[in-house]
């Protein structure tokens, strides 16, 4: 496993870091309306699924578009 350089922050402190971002500016942050389109259609597929539920759709579709607008 590589080690990251202590002033590099980690994937979890950028994620956290994201989502107080868009906590405060809202719908004009770049990041809102992606994750709740993901969100949106994490929900539509949880529902449609029978082992998942929408609740758990709509986290794994937001986290899903989050991580990948992070990852960047």
């Amino acid at each position: 496993m590589a080690r990251q350089h202590p002033e590099e922050p980690t994937l979890v402190e950028l994620t956290i870091e994201e989502v107080k971002a868009m906590g405060k500016q809202g719908l004009d942050h770049p990041s809102t309306r992606p994750v709740l389109v993901g969100a949106g259609i994490g929900t539509v597929l949880g529902a449609a699924l029978p082992v998942v539920s929408w609740p758990v759709g709509l986290f794994v579709g937001a986290a899903v578009v989050l991580f990948n607008r992070v990852k960047r």
